[in-house]
Parts: C-alpha cells; structure tokens; sequence
C-alpha cells in the first residue's frame, strides 16, 4: 500500500508540475498489459537471492499498477485547490500526501487493502515457486498442498475410515483459513462500493 501511495500520488499531478509525468504513465500501463511471464519472473527472483525468503512472495507483486492507476484517479478527483492553499502555507509534499489527501481518501484506500488482502490471501502459487522449503510455505500454499491429495470415495477399510478423518481435519484448516478475511470484511465492506466509484471516475 505505502508503495502504491507513492506512486499515485505524483502521476496525479499535471505534466507542469511533473515533467517526467508521461514517461512513467506508459511505463506503469505497458508493464500492466505486458508481462514477461513465470519463467523470466522465476529467474528474476532467483538470481537476486530471493528464492526461500519472505521478500520473494512480496516484491514481485509490490506494485499493483491496477490500485495505482485508481487511487491516482482518485487524487486528481480531490480539488486542486486543496493543495494549493497547502503549499501556500508552506506545506511539503509529503506532508500534503500524508495529511491531507490519505485522510480524504480512506474510502478507496480500505477498497485497495481488501484488494491487496485477497489477493495475497489466495495466493498458492508464488509459495510453490519461490519457496523450496516446506516449512516456510504461507499458509494457502500449505493448504494447497493438503487439499490436493484428498479422495473422498476411499472407504472401503479400517483405514481408510483413519484417511477420512485427516481429510476432516484438512477440511477443518481450510475452514479456519478463511475466518480472518470473514472477520475483516464486513469493516471494509461499507467502503467497498462508494471507493470504487471514487477512484474509477475522474472529476
């Protein structure tokens, strides 16, 4: 989220204000439509070290350019002559980003923390990638792994009664998994709607 701040915040400025505007416009749009894939993104990861740490289930995503592109909407939706008025009184950017325009912008930035939330929440894959040690796995990556060997039609044995009763137990830590996005949610939720809207349409 702090990287998406700063990075909407000056694309919402005009090209007078921002000369190099432009060039990082195209550049955030080009590399939303084109990615260079799973396996460049892979080695990427892997060549600088990443592979087994924390840091690769988080830089690779950091950047969301579909939040920034909506909240950068939303600051230029603010009235320019909010932060005119600041500079007049001889406030810094920063302290016009963080004391004026967040604290006018919590509708869209609780949308992006449920976007940013769920998609890190139900995200398997990266874990699978980029992790080699099962230990460290996040959590949907081990509940993937447990999920993905259950076969409910055995139980034709004393055992396989035993096999049921661990799949009930693997069932169980699924369920558990999705209480704290339950518990989030209906916080966020009144947010949800009227964000979107905010920051999808400019003026």
């Amino acid at each position: 989220m702090l990287l998406t701040i700063l990075a909407a915040y000056p694309l919402s400025k005009s090209t007078a204000t921002f000369r190099a505007r432009q060039k990082y416009v195209w550049f955030f749009l080009i590399s939303m439509l084109f990615t260079g894939g799973m396996i460049p993104t892979y080695l990427i990861v892997r060549y600088t070290g990443l592979i087994d740490t924390i840091w690769s289930l988080i830089l690779p995503t950091a950047v969301p350019v579909f939040s920034v592109i909506l909240l950068q909407n939303y600051f230029k939706g603010l009235p320019g002559e909010l932060s005119e008025s600041a500079q007049i009184d001889g406030a810094s950017h920063w302290r016009i980003l963080f004391q004026l325009y967040l604290p006018l912008s919590k509708p869209v930035l609780a949308v992006l923390v449920l976007f940013s939330a769920f998609n890190h929440w139900n995200s398997w894959v990266d874990g699978m990638l980029y992790i080699n040690d099962t230990t460290k796995y996040p959590l949907q990556t081990y509940l993937q792994t447990i999920v993905v060997d259950v076969d409910p039609t055995r139980i034709n044995s004393l055992r396989d009664i035993g096999e049921l009763c661990q799949e009930n137990s693997n069932a169980a830590q699924v369920f558990l998994s999705i209480i704290p996005i339950l518990l989030i949610y209906p916080f966020l939720q009144k947010h949800f709607a009227n964000g979107i809207v905010l920051g999808a349409v400019k003026g």
